[in-house]
């Protein structure tokens, strides 16, 4: 019969595992080169939305006629008084729109603004 005999010296471990250290000088240097594209990325954009304002063209703007809600208004009943001739469902759903309102909810004194096609 034959004997197999193992020993250790055949066993090579590995050394402790080395941590990334970092000096002061180092993370000053890992921060720069993480602030350059962000720096890049505020500059551009700075100079590319002055160029607007600079252009000279001027910027149309509309003007609305609006009405204040009063106690007991409801959108039908101001639609009604804004356009008589008009489908108050349409003047609703523009008045809604124009307004981004949520479900119809009306709050007293709110300023609503009227569309340009229904207002006198």
């Amino acid at each position: 019969m034959s004997t197999i005999t193992f020993s250790n010296a055949a066993v090579i471990t590995a050394g402790p595992a080395t941590r990334l250290r970092l000096t002061a000088r180092g993370r000053r240097v890992v921060l720069a080169v993480a602030a350059v594209p962000l720096a890049v990325g505020i500059a551009l954009a700075a100079l590319s939305g002055g160029s607007a304002m600079a252009s000279g063209q001027q910027v149309a703007t509309a003007s609305f006629e609006t009405v204040t809600v009063m106690p007991g208004d409801t959108l039908w009943a101001i639609a009604e008084s804004v356009a008589p001739t008009a489908d108050p469902r349409e003047v609703i759903g523009e008045i809604t729109r124009l307004n981004l309102l949520q479900g119809g909810a009306l709050q007293i004194g709110q300023e609503l603004a009227i569309p340009a096609q229904f207002s006198e």
